[in-house]
């Protein structure tokens, strides 16, 4: 990894490059729209306290986004977490911030993830090109994020229940545009039982009590 830090970001056609050829170096699999335990990663974005009160329907996105964190941790998915400028903001909801447990917390000025730095950094070096994201607002960061992940060969899957807006209107135009742009949308629960692939193992056990 030592010659991805030393290479220059520069512009999204310049980071795409770069995973691009982390991926055939590495061997990691192409981005795809078929999630499985080596290759995914789960991202949470910016759900803090002084905006997600704001947010349509934020009880039921914390729950989910809780719900998709336990699930990223007992299958041993790693977890990234994000906060858009916390003094202005806030720390991260603390129901959620608990799920998170020892998971990394990257504070931004970039609304999208991967136009910081270090959470750039952290997302490609984990060589799991499928990202499962979650978190607000739908049609900012959730938004910036998918797309630069789209550019950058990797394929983001937005959970709908855990994602939102203060604004219907701009969380529905928001998950048609990443939609249109090659993200895969979807649910929490689709992308658990995805992630298991069949029932009877140990681990669709462990994770049972969460799709209940």
């Amino acid at each position: 990894m030592e010659w991805l830090r030393r290479k220059p970001h520069g512009t999204l056609s310049n980071r795409s490059v770069t995973v691009a050829a982390l991926n055939t170096e590495y061997g990691v699999m192409p981005a795809q729209e078929r999630l499985d335990l080596t290759h995914a990663q789960l991202l949470v974005v910016d759900i803090q306290q002084k905006l997600i009160p704001y947010v349509r329907d934020h009880a039921d996105v914390i729950f989910q986004a809780v719900r998709m964190i336990r699930a990223a941790r007992e299958v041993d998915i790693p977890v990234t977490l994000t906060e858009q400028y916390r003094k202005g903001l806030g720390p991260t909801d603390p129901a959620v911030l608990e799920a998170c447990g020892d998971a990394p917390c990257l504070e931004k000025m970039a609304f999208s993830a991967c136009g910081d730095e270090a959470a750039r950094e952290r997302i490609v070096s984990m060589m799991r090109p499928s990202v499962i994201v979650v978190g607000i607002e739908t049609h900012v960061c959730v938004q910036q994020t998918a797309l630069d992940l789209i550019a950058m060969q990797m394929q983001p899957f937005i959970a709908v229940d855990a994602v939102g807006s203060r604004r219907q209107l701009d969380h529905e135009v928001g998950l048609s545009r990443m939609q249109s742009a090659g993200a895969v949308i979807t649910t929490v629960e689709s992308v658990i039982f995805h992630l298991l692939g069949k029932s009877g193992t140990d681990l669709f056990r462990r994770v049972l009590p969460l799709v209940r």
